[in-house]
């Protein structure tokens, strides 16, 4: 009997471990789908040849989607372990839910360490310079007759420098200046007439209720932090940390069951969409931003790493301020500052009072306006603010001076 037992042990091991691969498998297969039709619709069609080249944009274009699916899976890490939890929790015996159990969760969660590390000191690396070298076919070119080619490339500098020649410095500089002011003003132009185009709903219903709904979720984000930072205070076992243990489908991570749990969901995805948002608003990544069918390889693979980065600090962030309560699994949990308190409490510290700032300087004015415009009270001239009242005097030639 004990052998019996013994076998059929291990053949329940066995099961247990194919299901899970299976399952992992499926999962990163439809978000590398996913992943393929994003990275195409914004790479250049151009850079489809048919040639020695097209080798190396495909292999770089392979390991680009494998990152931004691995990105992806680190994004969903924390709701899907959350929304498991709750349904572990309310169907304990349901024999079509025994598929989702901690050992699933917890290989779910190495292997996004796992890869998440893989693509960013090895894959992404490799593609990038891989691309740069021109691949397989950069070996061939260095055997090839270089005198043709140089010979052409001084005739196209010997008659670009004829060119410039001819052209004052100041004619340079003003063609520059009117470029990009064409470009400035077409962009302007552009959502002028996305704007005239939005229906009345959509200008009445639609834009105050999105800007309400942030206002919301930044609120309820500090007020989290702001309590978190009360539990560091006066509670050790408010400090984020990891856990080997099953610790699925043992308790619920909310007070409120299932809505405190879409509640965490919601504002987890609303931290990773603030952070990509925030990430291409600097300056500095301004001409980052990927444009649809007109972006290079190389661009596609900064936007990978870019936001791989981001998806990858996403679960370690939350806990860390305390947005949900599950704790951290596999490597995101062994970090050892995740231990100082005082890195901890200097975290949330910063970014309640950066957000708050935020808050109340510039995205409260911007929802009250909009606001007054959607009910029709900004004729009223509620704001009395010195630059409403600036823009409110006729100018020189009678017209109303724009905002």
């Amino acid at each position: 009997m004990e052998g019996q037992d013994e076998v059929s042990a291990r053949e329940q091991h066995f099961h247990s471990q194919v299901r899970e691969s299976t399952i992992c498998f499926l999962l990163f297969a439809v978000l590398y789908i996913v992943s393929y039709f994003i990275i195409t619709r914004y790479k250049r069609k151009s850079d489809e040849q048919e040639d020695e080249d097209a080798i190396v944009n495909r292999i770089s274009l392979s390991l680009s989607t494998f990152t931004l699916a691995v990105s992806a899976g680190a994004v969903l890490l924390l709701p899907f372990s959350i929304i498991s939890n709750e349904i572990l929790l309310s169907f304990p015996q349901n024999y079509y839910v025994q598929w989702l159990n901690g050992s699933l969760i917890h290989g779910l969660w190495n292997l996004a360490s796992l890869f998440s590390n893989l693509c960013l000191f090895v894959l992404m690396p490799f593609a990038f310079f891989f691309l740069e070298s021109e691949g397989f076919a950069g070996l061939k070119k260095i055997l090839e007759d270089l005198d043709e080619q140089i010979y052409i490339v001084t005739l196209e500098e010997d008659a670009l420098q004829r060119r410039l020649t001819g052209l004052s410095s100041s004619v340079e500089y003003s063609t520059m200046e009117l470029e990009r002011e064409l470009e400035n003003v077409k962009t302007l132009k552009t959502k002028l007439e996305r704007r005239k185009k939005a229906s009345a709903w959509e200008r009445n219903l639609v834009y105050p209720a999105v800007m309400v709904l942030l206002l919301l979720e930044t609120s309820i984000s500090v007020l989290l932090v702001a309590c978190n930072i009360l539990c560091l205070l006066v509670d050790e076992t408010a400090m984020p940390k990891g856990t080997r243990g099953p610790g699925i489908g043992s308790a619920s991570l909310s007070a409120f069951g299932f809505v405190g749990a879409a509640l965490e969901i919601i504002l987890i995805f609303y931290l990773m969409v603030s952070s990509v948002v925030g990430f291409y608003s600097l300056r500095f990544f301004g001409d980052f931003i990927p444009r649809k069918d007109d972006t290079t390889m190389t661009k596609i693979i900064g936007n990978c790493v870019s936001i791989l980065v981001l998806s990858s600090a996403l679960p370690v962030m939350s806990r860390t301020l305390g947005i949900t309560r599950f704790d951290l699994l596999g490597d995101f949990g062994r970090f050892n500052w995740l231990g100082n308190f005082y890195i901890v409490l200097s975290y949330n510290l910063l970014f309640a009072v950066v957000t708050t700032l935020c808050l109340v300087r510039k995205f409260t004015s911007a929802v009250r306006e909009e606001l007054l415009k959607a009910l029709g009270l900004h004729k009223l001239h509620l704001s009395n603010t010195p630059r409403d009242a600036e823009a409110s005097k006729p100018a020189a030639n009678g017209h109303q001076k724009a905002l």
